[in-house]
């Protein structure tokens, strides 16, 4: 999940911005517009980034981000992305986990509105995004 600060000047939209997403914005004329706008502007910034080759960032937390003050006066929300649905043309493989581990992983997947692949895909893409930072 990708932090979004939803902000709104007098006369206008709402906006949403993504600190982890450079380059990421929505908008909407009402703050259910804006957030559905915004599950739309993360998935194909986040697909245009996978089809680019450039690793995926690892989302910070919104605590973290509320200590920048340009983010001062926003409304702050957490934003789902299912990469198993967004990550182009999918290919099956046949893996072999613990059932326990499979079972964490299904909860886990579930608490944060994703599919069991579009979790595993995450956790892959985000270590090899650490691992290439290191």
């Amino acid at each position: 999940m990708y932090s979004a600060v939803i902000h709104k000047d007098k006369g206008s939209d709402y906006g949403v911005s993504f600190p982890d997403l450079p380059g990421c914005f929505s908008a909407g004329e009402t703050m259910q517009a804006a957030l559905d706008a915004a599950r739309e502007a993360v998935a194909a910034h986040i697909e245009g980034m996978l089809l680019d080759g450039e690793p995926m960032p690892s989302p910070d937390s919104i605590d973290t981000h509320q200590a920048n003050p340009d983010y001062a006066g926003g409304v702050w929300a957490l934003v789902a992305v299912d990469l198993g649905k967004i990550s182009g043309k999918a290919k099956r493989i046949n893996i072999t986990l613990p059932e326990r581990a499979l079972s964490e992983f299904d909860l886990c997947a579930k608490a944060i509105g994703e599919t069991r692949s579009g979790f595993l895909l995450r956790a892959a893409l985000e270590f090899i995004a650490r691992r290439r930072a290191a």
